[in-house]
């Protein structure tokens, strides 16, 4: 299943709900999630895959345009396309484009609304019929991918709209992406929920290095890249109080999620125009769009 959205509307957190862990990472600022990814839930005798998509906008810079690309990437050969709307936001002409390009489509429809926990409950039921009469959705769910609530019922019906199959991942794997990835995704993660708005989009994180050590620990040595001296004295905070403190949380979380003690060594470098440089989209696993 491949789901999608405007920015922000709680994809990588509801995937992370229907896996039962985390898997994507999630922050309150838009456009978090850069390349797709896959998360594997079980419901019953069933492997649910899950698609994370970025966020579908009006694309202005390459690096907006390769994410919207691979947003819509994410649903070929899906066999349901889950359209997820944040319910207290509501409807807006990002909505409606996704819709748009979604409603002549051959596979099954879900719509999700998010968010219920927190949106106005006439609200919700209003958007619902707005959105139908745009495209025929075969499901409607309202959930709050934050507290749980509905996850059940939608998880439930999403392993009975998977057709019938040998298993493609073995029980006890729950992502894709590679450690390397997931180790770069964290870091990125934490620059995020700790500079907030005072780096916006300006920086990627790289994983140069990842090495077990004999002693089973994991040494990860990784390249945060911006585009200006600025950035990088945000990034290093006075005295480097804050490249610390983005280090000690994303090796505390990487050494839970690994199950491993981790070593990370991070490094912040100045690099004007990185998001117009073909390796690191590869790095990243984005394609390159003209």
């Amino acid at each position: 299943m491949a789901i999608v959205g405007a920015p922000n509307a709680g994809k990588s957190t509801l995937v992370n709900a229907l896996v039962g862990q985390k898997v994507a990472i999630v922050s309150p600022k838009a456009q978090t999630t850069r390349v797709r990814l896959m998360g594997i839930a079980i419901e019953g005798e069933t492997q649910i895959m899950l698609v994370d998509t970025p966020g579908i906008f009006e694309p202005g810079r390459r690096l907006d345009r390769a994410m919207v690309a691979a947003a819509w990437g994410g649903t070929q050969d899906a066999d349901v396309i889950a359209l997820i709307v944040d319910g207290k936001g509501g409807l807006g002409p990002k909505v409606e484009k996704i819709v748009e390009g979604l409603k002549d489509r051959p596979e099954r429809k879900f719509l999700i609304l998010n968010k219920v926990d927190i949106a106005d409950k006439a609200k919700l039921l209003v958007h619902a019929e707005k959105l139908h009469a745009l495209a025929p959705f075969d499901e409607t769910f309202f959930v709050s991918a934050a507290t749980g609530d509905g996850i059940p019922e939608l998880k439930a019906e999403l392993a009975k709209a998977m057709p019938e199959g040998v298993w493609h991942f073995p029980e006890d794997q729950v992502s894709d992406a590679t450690d390397r990835t997931t180790a770069a995704e964290i870091t990125r993660e934490q620059l995020y929920l700790q500079l907030h708005d005072e780096l916006p989009y300006a920086a990627t994180v790289e994983t140069e290095k990842y090495q077990e050590r004999e002693d089973g620990s994991v040494e990860i040595h990784q390249q945060i890249l911006v585009e200006r001296p600025s950035q990088r004295a945000i990034i290093l905070g006075k005295g480097g109080q804050r490249i610390r403190e983005i280090g000690s949380r994303a090796r505390a979380e990487l050494g839970q999620l690994l199950g491993e003690p981790v070593h990370l060594y991070l490094h912040v470098k100045v690099k004007p125009g990185w998001d117009e440089d073909r390796s690191v989209y590869r790095d990243m696993g984005l394609d390159w769009v003209d």
